[in-house]
């Protein structure tokens, strides 16, 4: 992945030394299991772990003649140890270092992708509890429907990401296995105990049937949690960036000082952030479908999917991590505008108060089709001719609705206060702050 796109601290999980480092640890605790059970001598090693390193370099050099990175691996490794290298690998095959070395790989990008959902979980729990009770109006279709509350809005995104939270934490656990079961997975060259030891060892768990390789399920379903990780991203990011049109102007990024929007206009305030975000989302959810298609392989194994996953692995995980805290940091600095907001609200001057007319007039008697036909009568005519007569006086002068409803009926339709009377009950229990809940 580009430098761009990439936080170093994920990046460098993905680098050929933290790679061949880890490929060594699998190694010397198979060692060590192997040592427990009197397969090499006693002693060897701690030889081995004491001497034991690799060159990066040396190992490119070595694989471009062998063409098999596993042995040029060891090869290098054995220049470093020298004749106690032949106790390495005992019993082993290619896939038991390489998809062990794998799953841990991906255990920690999880870690990082949790501690990025937790830094956007935060920010948006600080944000939706600053503006829960901050007015604006609710859109379904683009076009305005009744009013909501800013803090209602970021709470339900809040709860997206907890989901994707625990699906992470699924999707962590589903890849933390450890396959060390020798050619085509039979065990017939290594002793089961050396697997579980490395598992135990590692606090991953022993897959129960490797067939030389770990089934790529587990990584169809790492991948596709990302995938929905990054619709996240991009549904929260979308309606940022709906919010920050000129016409809307409800919420925008933040403009930093120094911050210029385009070469050829000095006025624009873009919402690059969230632009790029959508972007990054579309790419990460493009190593889904080679992670699914990745499952199906011949028989105990082929390397079909190997490949795919050099490329899939860093991409989406690195990709997942830096929008994740590029999120966070838009909305920890998102500007909000409440102003603006109600002024939106109120320019169809009253029509998001028509369902609550609707049902005033149908509890007061009135059929609730002629309640439905009534009531859009008016807001059309409102629709139609906002420079005339508001849509509570339309009614007011309407013979049926006065007939129904009387003097003063209206008063208690066009009042936001019903809008609002649940929502701090819903964000504090979404957001768990509601004591009565913890109780």
């Amino acid at each position: 992945m580009i430098p761009r796109f990439a936080r170093p601290e994920m990046a460098a999980i993905w680098e050929q030394e933290n790679k061949y480092r880890t490929w060594l640890e699998v190694e010397l605790l198979a060692c060590e299991a192997q040592e427990t059970l009197g397969v090499i001598p006693a002693g060897v090693t701690a030889k081995i772990r004491a001497v034991a390193d690799f060159d990066v370099a040396r190992i490119d050099a070595i694989e471009r003649e062998v063409r098999h990175d596993v042995i040029a691996f060891l090869t290098n490794v054995g220049e470093h140890v020298g004749d106690d290298a032949r106790h390495i690998h005992v019993g082993m095959t290619s896939s038991d270092v390489l998809d062990t070395a794998f799953a841990m790989q991906l255990r920690q990008a999880a870690d990082m992708i949790l501690a990025g959902l937790d830094r956007v979980l935060a920010a948006l729990k600080k944000r939706a509890l600053e503006h829960k009770d901050t007015l604006c109006v609710g859109r379904s279709h683009g076009i305005h429907g009744e009013p909501t509350t800013f803090g209602l809005k970021l709470a339900g995104h809040y709860t997206a990401f907890q989901r994707a939270r625990r699906r992470m934490e699924q999707a962590r656990e589903e890849i933390s296995t450890v396959a060390i079961s020798g050619a085509v997975g039979t065990f017939a060259t290594i002793d089961p105990q050396v697997q579980a030891y490395v598992a135990k060892k590692l606090g991953m768990r022993e897959e129960p049937i490797s067939t030389q390789v770990i089934p790529r399920d587990r990584h169809a379903m790492f991948f596709a949690a990302l995938g929905v990780v990054a619709s996240s991203i991009e549904n929260l990011a979308t309606e940022i960036r709906h919010l920050q049109r000129t016409e809307v102007r409800e919420a925008e990024e933040f403009f930093s000082a120094g911050q210029k929007g385009s070469s050829a206009m000095p006025h624009k305030r873009n919402p690059v952030l969230t632009e790029n975000l959508t972007g990054l989302a579309r790419l990460i959810r493009a190593n889904v479908i080679p992670a699914m298609e990745n499952v199906a392989l011949w028989h105990e194994r082929d390397i079909s999917h190997s490949a795919v996953e050099r490329v899939i692995a860093p991409d989406a995980t690195i990709l997942t991590d830096f929008a994740l805290h590029r999120l966070a940091g838009v909305i920890e600095n998102l500007l909000i505008y409440p102003a603006r907001m109600k002024k939106n609200m109120e320019s169809l001057k009253g029509l998001v108060f028509s369902q609550a007319a609707l049902l005033a007039l149908v509890e007061a008697g009135m059929s609730r089709e002629a309640a439905y036909k009534t009531v859009q009568t008016q807001a059309m005519a409102v629709w139609d001719d906002l420079d005339g007569p508001d849509f509570k006086t339309r009614l007011q002068n309407d013979a049926d609705v006065a007939k129904v409803l009387g003097a003063g009926g209206l008063d208690k339709v066009f009042d936001y206060s019903r809008y609002t009377r649940h929502v701090g009950t819903v964000i504090d229990a979404a957001l768990g702050e509601d004591k009565r809940a913890a109780a």
